[in-house]
């Protein structure tokens, strides 16, 4: 389960990224377009292009959590 405490860094991707990518294309968004190391503990969020949809990346000291969130996993409506 992933924590979210008050401290932690919620970092957001302005542009979108190709949802194709797995853990390793994120990480490298995150050094390339963020500018920030994706082992800081921080929570990466990024965008698909339509944005309706989301991936969520965090290291939570042990390995890298991904998850996504898609139009299915929405309420019927409701935009990103």
């Amino acid at each position: 389960m992933i924590q979210i405490t008050p401290h932690m860094r919620i970092l957001v991707a302005v542009e979108p990224i190709d949802f194709r990518s797995g853990i390793d294309g994120l990480a490298g968004a995150c050094r390339k377009r963020l500018e920030a190391d994706p082992f800081s503990g921080c929570l990466f969020v990024f965008g698909n292009r339509a944005r309706t949809a989301i991936k969520i990346l965090v290291y939570d000291g042990q390995g890298f959590w991904m998850v996504s969130v898609l139009p299915w996993h929405l309420d019927a409506g409701r935009r990103l």
